[in-house]
């Protein structure tokens, strides 16, 4: 197949829309610059049409570019789906295997589990994308993504990976110094710090307690987007933080914090990794989903509750 054809030029062009200018797509496509803009020319004289508006900083997609991009998208989902559908009948997985993970959590636990995964499958070759913004896997041609929560996105499936609840916390010289509140009233009294995330509202936290809903609205004058810049002002003692099991485990376990208002449950983190839907997984996605479920379902300590329950091991940490 050559490099001119419309097939490859559908991959193309769909490399040229996601980048901000002819260059950006030249070094991802390992080619240079007057290559990409002879090809895009040859690829607009063909179809008879402009695609891309280009300045010598920027490019952008004229009507017929979105079009274009729009339905290659499409296609080339639909062949990948069915070469992973033929390669899911290899005995041994192989082939290109995209994630996409938050930036923290990617780094300290996913990158790790990547490394043992790559030595137990040496011919999947596998990239690992790690952001905190929100991504479309779908779009950005991702097989698996790894986050906390659900994703309120019809083309995914999920799996559930591990529990993970949350927790209000604080130093125990913190509590010595400010008091142990004894209900969410109490909290308007003491020092809370914020982790800013998502489009979560302000400084609401949220609550059931026998099988009430309930919410208050707290305040403080540390808050990040950063989940260890939180859990070190918490370890710091500057306030109470509502924070996740997984992030609080081994400081509950040594001391370092301790549970407050314990019979209010909030909203739980679960641990999901997320697919496109298609009918059947190629070999390379399933067996890392399975890896993953193999890593996370094993270790047992002390929950924050009181109660032994299994928790993940940390790989790396």
């Amino acid at each position: 197949m050559s490099k001119a054809d419309g097939f490859s030029d559908l991959a193309f062009f769909a490399v040229l829309a996601k980048k901000e200018s002819l260059s950006a797509a030249a070094r991802e496509l390992g080619v240079t610059p007057p290559a990409v803009t002879r090809r895009l020319a040859v690829l607009e004289q063909r179809l008879g049409v402009r695609l891309l508006n280009r300045t010598t900083r920027r490019i952008s997609l004229t009507g017929e570019g979105e079009r274009y991009v729009a339905q290659a998208a499409r296609i080339l989902a639909d062949v990948r789906e069915l070469e992973e559908s033929v390669s899911s009948s290899r005995a041994a997985p192989k082939g290109l295997l995209r994630i996409n993970a938050t930036l923290g959590f990617g780094r300290t636990t996913i990158a790790p589990l990547v490394s043992h995964f790559a030595q137990r499958y040496p011919e999947v070759e596998v990239q690992l994308q790690l952001t905190d913004r929100a991504i479309d896997l779908v779009e950005d041609a991702f097989d698996l993504g790894i986050r906390f929560g659900e994703l309120p996105d019809t083309r995914l499936s999920a799996r559930k990976i591990m529990s993970n609840r949350r927790y209000l916390c604080a130093s125990p010289n913190y509590l010595k110094r400010r008091g142990v509140p004894a209900s969410l009233d109490d909290l308007a009294q003491h020092d809370c710090i914020i982790h800013r995330q998502n489009d979560d509202a302000w400084g609401i936290w949220r609550f059931t307690r026998a099988r009430k809903r309930l919410s208050v609205k707290v305040r403080g004058t540390l808050s990040s987007n950063d989940g260890d810049v939180v859990l070190g002002w918490a370890l710091d003692g500057h306030g109470i933080l509502l924070r996740s099991e997984w992030d609080l485990a081994k400081y509950l376990e040594s001391g370092r914090l301790r549970v407050v208002l314990p019979d209010h449950v909030s909203p739980p983190a679960d641990l999901y990794v997320f697919y496109p839907s298609r009918q059947q997984l190629s070999a390379k996605v399933r067996v890392f989903i399975d890896f993953l479920i193999e890593n996370f379902g094993v270790g047992e300590v002390g929950s924050a509750a009181g109660k032994t329950e299994r928790v993940p091991t940390r790989l790396g940490a």
